[in-house]
């Protein structure tokens, strides 16, 4: 308060994490942003982060759904422009914490039930058609699983689920949510090692090792790791392939490791907005939805436990069960919208959080609470 100090805290007002259990070497939190520059190339980066899963997964899925390079730049750029937007109302309106929103690798598996159900084996169809069949089927499924979703977030029944995870519980969700990403990353690194090897070691040295051996006091290396390693290893890619390493390798090396071989960028419009129904209205199957939603219930609790570690390293005090709920509510709410516009990757939280500050006081506290909950603004002084 002006004038004085702050007034006492009433018995049942929520308290901040002790100082005693705050995060060393903190750098932002939810109500210290970095200046716009920073936060522009921060940005940048966690858009490289997520590019990785962004084109992983349809490069899986869509030839074998009989899609081809068109259809895979058509579907990464869905997901990339409907992830930016999940990620603009997630931060707005949900659960308004630092966390990027992507495709999730929890719904491949019932995407490829789908890929493979005895009713799209036919070899006599066209693979485009074939290919629109399937993304039709998944969308039907998709929308049922949402619409289920957006009930249980915005009804607060998701709420009384959250109320017995706790930071503890979150710890198992999120780590077999990374633990799951090394059957997607590690083999790829194994189809090319003399780039995949590179990028893994360098990103270390410059995340782990020269910010102790060079000390400029403003965390440079360590914060932008990502981008520093990625700009060294793909200009080194480029020199071996427009050196010709890789003219007379087998074709499977050559997909792997040139940095030509995708066939995307010629490929993919300039501009292109995604429309609902892109590829015809959806198709609707009880099998197919009942897995898609048994699946989704796992991508909620994955979600609720990367929320709760986004707020912990973004100096937030612990979220109420209510913000949990729509943070849930909102994404389900994307998830819909992607089906309307014929996607076929679902969202989830990817965590890739601010470096978080370097003090944290009780003043900082409440206002990263009211900034979560409008209604405890009260509480900033």
């Amino acid at each position: 308060m002006a004038g004085g100090a702050a007034p006492a805290p009433k018995a049942d007002d929520p308290l901040p994490h002790p100082s005693k259990e705050q995060l060393p070497s903190v750098s932002y939190c939810i109500t210290s942003p970095p200046p716009w520059p920073e936060a522009m190339l921060l940005g940048f980066q966690h858009y490289l982060v997520m590019l990785g899963t962004t084109v992983i997964i349809p490069t899986a899925l869509v030839p074998q759904m009989g899609g081809g390079n068109v259809e895979k730049a058509i579907v990464i750029q869905t997901l990339l422009f409907v992830a930016g937007v999940n990620t603009l109302l997630q931060t707005t309106f949900g659960t308004r914490l630092p966390a990027v929103m992507g495709g999730s690798y929890t719904f491949v598996a019932p995407t490829i039930s789908i890929i493979l159900d005895s009713r799209f084996s036919d070899p006599s169809v066209d693979p485009i058609t074939k290919f629109r069949r399937i993304m039709r089927a998944t969308q039907g499924a998709m929308i049922i699983a949402s619409t289920i979703q957006i009930v249980l977030g915005f009804s607060g029944l998701w709420r009384n689920v959250v109320r017995f995870l706790s930071p503890i519980s979150a710890v198992p969700l999120v780590s077999l949510a990374g633990y799951g990403l090394y059957e997607f990353g590690f083999p790829g690194i194994a189809k090319c090692v003399e780039i995949g090897l590179p990028q893994l070691i360098i990103l270390i040295i410059f995340a782990q090792y020269l910010p102790h051996a060079i000390s400029s006091g403003k965390n440079i290396f360590d914060r932008f790791a990502v981008m520093f390693s990625v700009a060294i290893v793909w200009l080194y890619a480029y020199l071996l392939t427009i050196g010709g390493t890789y003219n007379h390798a087998p074709l499977k090396t050559q997909l792997s490791c040139r940095t030509d071989s995708s066939g995307l960028i010629s490929s993919a419009p300039w501009i292109r907005i995604p429309y609902p129904f892109q590829w015809g209205a959806p198709s609707f199957n009880g099998g197919e939805a009942f897995a898609m939603l048994a699946v989704a219930f796992v991508a909620l609790v994955e979600s609720t436990g990367g929320f709760i570690a986004v707020s912990r390293y973004a100096s937030a005090t612990p979220m109420p069960p209510s913000v949990l709920s729509r943070g849930v509510g909102w994404q389900v709410i994307i998830v819909f919208k992607k089906s309307v516009r014929s996607h076929y990757m679902p969202s989830t939280l990817l965590l890739y959080p601010f470096r978080p500050m370097d003090s944290f006081d009780r003043e900082s506290a409440f206002c990263s609470l009211a900034y979560l909950e409008p209604e405890m603004a009260h509480l900033c002084p």
